[in-house]
């Protein structure tokens, strides 16, 4: 296939290649003249929401530890990839194999660790060399003047863009040595918010200090090694957790949380941290 390196097949990677194949032909088919109308009728545009959704599902079905739900949603994300791969050969604009051609070819340039004859011994050698790599690539497209950053897409969700960004940074040693020089510059921050809103300097620069402040609790995050979006999860999770328990507690007593008070509220969200400890 293509430039791809020769690789053995073993008996699960031909198997699933044979229920692969089969899955391919089963999306053509829905495509098909005489297939589904609802399928025949999308777009690129109409599936692209759909695209987001199940890679999101599949992050979700990550974090909640459930190796079911994820084999089922990495199923529905491969989909996507058919689906839309299906739709851009319809159109004349490129086959399945060549998606698979390219990624596969890019996988191997990037791992001459693996199959050529450099060395990586660590993970962090291996991300300098990805870096190193990448910039051959922009320079052999005659794009050595684009920036390294280029590659981190700007339609990505602020959290994950930032983390992105600053990862990548990091590889060339643009980075604090510890989270503790994170956690100095989170406290400058704060303190220049802090002077932001008492001063009423104004929600343009109110918005951008809380701005850098976000930015710099995404390095924090990155620099103890926890995924900043997974964490914000976890705590949204929490929240939700702690204020149903606020409802039903309310609930019993004939009321809403409208119709209760802040102090009685905190104390019921005081209730629920204890009852999780």
């Amino acid at each position: 296939m293509g430039g791809m390196t020769e690789i053995q097949t073993s008996p699960a990677s031909a198997e699933a290649g044979v229920l692969f194949a089969r899955f391919v032909e089963l999306i053509a088919r829905l495509r098909a003249p005489g297939g589904c109308p609802w399928d025949r009728e999308q777009t690129h545009e109409t599936v692209k929401p759909m695209t987001i959704e199940e890679a999101y599902e599949v992050a979700h079905a990550i974090e909640e530890g459930d190796d079911e739900e994820l084999a089922a949603e990495l199923g529905d994300l491969l989909l996507q990839v058919v689906f839309h791969a299906n739709i851009a050969e319809e159109r004349g604009a490129f086959p399945l194999k060549k998606v698979i051609e390219r990624v596969s070819d890019k996988m191997v340039r990037r791992h001459p660790h693996v199959f050529g004859d450099d060395d990586a011994a660590t993970s962090g050698e291996v991300l300098r060399n990805w870096e190193a790599i990448k910039a051959q690539e922009r320079a052999a497209k005659g794009k050595d003047d684009e920036s390294m950053l280029d590659s981190v897409h700007k339609g990505l969700p602020a959290v994950m863009e930032a983390f992105q960004m600053t990862t990548k940074v990091s590889r060339v040693g643009f980075d604090w040595k510890e989270a503790g020089g994170a956690l100095a510059k989170l406290d400058e921050e704060t303190a220049e918010l802090r002077e932001a809103i008492g001063t009423e300097a104004g929600h343009d620069r109110i918005a951008e200090e809380v701005g850098d402040l976000l930015f710099v609790a995404v390095n924090v995050a990155r620099l103890t090694g926890v995924d900043p979006e997974s964490a914000l999860k976890a705590a949204n999770r929490k929240f939700r957790r702690r204020f149903r328990h606020i409802e039903e507690r309310l609930r019993s007593f004939g009321r809403k949380p409208a119709d209760s008070t802040l102090e009685e509220m905190d104390r019921l969200w005081d209730e629920a941290k204890s009852l999780e400890r």
